[in-house]
C-alpha cells in the first residue's frame, strides 16, 4: 500500500490512439526483421502503471503549434501527406520506406527540395526504422499531445508528469525521421517549458544517443542537452554521440555526450549520471525534461549496455535529487519481461 500511495502523485498521460502504428518491418543489417517498436511495448508499460496506482489521464489536442516550435512546416507537410502521395505510386509498399538517402544533403539556399514522393521520403527519414503507415500520422500526433499534456500539467505547477510517449521521438531532427521516431516529443516538452523558464535542461538516459535532440539544440544556449548513452563509435546512431560533440555557434558548451563502453552496468552508468548532475547545476535551469529510455536494461532485446532494474531506481533518485520541476518522457525500451518494474522501479525511485 505506501508504494501505491508513493506512486499516486504523479499523474500517467497516455493516448490509445497510439497504439494505431503498428510497424511491420526494419531492416538490421540487411535483414528484412518484424519491427520492434510496436503497441505492446505502450500496453506493457500502462499495465504496470495501472498496478501501480497512477492516476492515468488522456491529453488534449493541442494541434500542431508545439510541434512547429521545433520542426519545419515542410516536414509536418511530408508527415501528413506521405502516406496518400506514395500509395498512388504504382506498385507501392503498403509503408513508406526510403529507398534513397542523399548522402550530405546541402543546407540553406544552395539546398534543393524533391517534387517526388520517393524522393521526399529519402530526404525526411534517416533510415528504413521509421516505416510510415496509413495510422502513423495520427499515432503520432497523439505521442506528441501526451508529452504536451504532460508539459503543461508541470507548467500548471504539478512537481512532475510521465508521458507515456509511443512511438519514441528523441532520433527525430528537425526535419527527419529516423530510429523508430517521428516527432522529437522531448524537444517539444523542452520547448513549451521555455515560455515560463529561461533555461531548461534534457537529460536522456535512453540506451541510444539522443541525436535528433542534439541537432534541434546544437546552436542554442537556452536547452543544454545531455545524453548517456552507448559508445556510438559501434552502435546505432554511428555518426552522432561523441564526446567532442559540445554544440555550435551559441551552442558551443551546451551539448554534453557521455557514451558509455558496450555492455556498462549500474556503476559506470550511475557515475555518468554524477557527471550530468555537474554540469546541469553548473547551467541552474529552471526545469528539467528527463528523456527515459528503459532500453539500457541488460535483458533489453537490443543489448548494449547492462542496467538492472534496481539501477533504474537509482537512476529516478539521483535525478529527483535535482529538485526541478520534472516532465519525463518515454523514449525507448522494447517488449521483454522487465519492461514494466523497470518503469516502475525508476518510478519509485524518483518519488521516494
Amino acid at each position: 500500500m505506501r508504494q501505491q500511495l508513493r506512486l499516486t502523485y504523479m499523474k500517467l498521460v497516455f493516448d490509445p490512439a497510439q497504439t494505431a502504428h503498428n510497424p511491420a518491418n526494419f531492416l538490421s543489417s540487411g535483414v528484412r526483421k518484424p519491427n520492434p517498436e510496436t503497441p505492446q511495448r505502450a500496453d506493457m508499460l500502462l499495465d504496470a502503471g495501472r498496478a501501480s496506482g497512477f492516476e492515468i489521464i488522456a491529453p488534449d489536442d493541442f494541434g500542431l503549434a508545439p510541434a512547429a516550435a521545433v520542426h519545419t512546416p515542410e516536414y509536418l507537410r511530408f508527415l501528413e501527406s506521405i502516406h496518400a502521395r506514395w500509395r498512388e505510386i504504382p506498385g507501392a509498399s503498403d509503408e513508406v520506406i526510403p529507398n534513397v538517402h542523399p548522402n550530405g544533403r546541402p543546407h540553406g539556399a544552395s539546398a534543393s527540395y524533391p517534387a517526388s514522393a520517393v524522393g521526399q521520403a529519402g530526404y525526411h527519414m534517416a533510415d528504413t526504422a521509421c516505416p510510415i503507415s496509413a495510422t502513423t500520422w495520427s499515432s503520432v500526433k497523439a505521442s506528441m499531445n501526451t508529452a504536451v499534456h504532460a508539459t503543461r500539467q508541470v507548467r500548471a505547477g504539478v512537481r512532475a508528469a510521465y508521458a507515456l510517449c509511443r512511438p519514441p521521438g528523441h532520433h527525430a531532427f528537425a526535419d527527419m525521421a529516423g530510429g523508430f521516431c517521428y516527432l522529437n516529443n522531448s524537444a517539444i516538452a523542452a520547448q513549451d517549458l521555455r515560455q515560463d523558464h529561461d533555461r531548461v535542461v534534457i537529460l536522456d538516459v535512453d540506451l541510444h544517443h539522443g541525436n535528433g535532440t542534439q541537432g534541434i539544440f546544437y546552436h542554442r544556449n537556452d536547452v543544454l542537452t545531455i545524453s548517456i548513452h552507448a559508445d556510438p563509435q559501434n552502435f546505432y546512431p554511428f555518426f552522432w554521440g561523441h564526446a567532442h560533440e559540445r554544440g555550435e555557434a551559441a551552442g558551443l558548451g551546451y551539448n554534453l555526450n557521455l557514451p558509455l563502453p558496450l555492455g556498462s552496468g549500474d556503476k559506470p552508468f550511475l557515475a555518468a549520471l554524477d557527471s550530468a548532475c555537474e554540469a546541469i547545476a553548473a547551467f541552474a535551469p529552471a526545469a528539467v525534461v528527463v528523456a527515459l529510455g528503459l532500453d539500457a536494461h541488460e535483458s533489453d532485446p537490443f543489448a548494449g549496455l547492462a542496467v538492472t532494474t534496481g539501477g533504474f531506481g537509482d537512476i529516478g533518485r539521483v535525478i529527483a535529487d535535482l529538485s526541478l520541476p520534472s516532465v519525463v518522457v518515454q523514449e525507448g525500451g522494447y517488449a521483454n519481461p522487465a519492461l514494466g518494474a523497470n518503469l516502475v522501479s525508476f518510478l519509485e525511485g524518483f518519488n521516494s
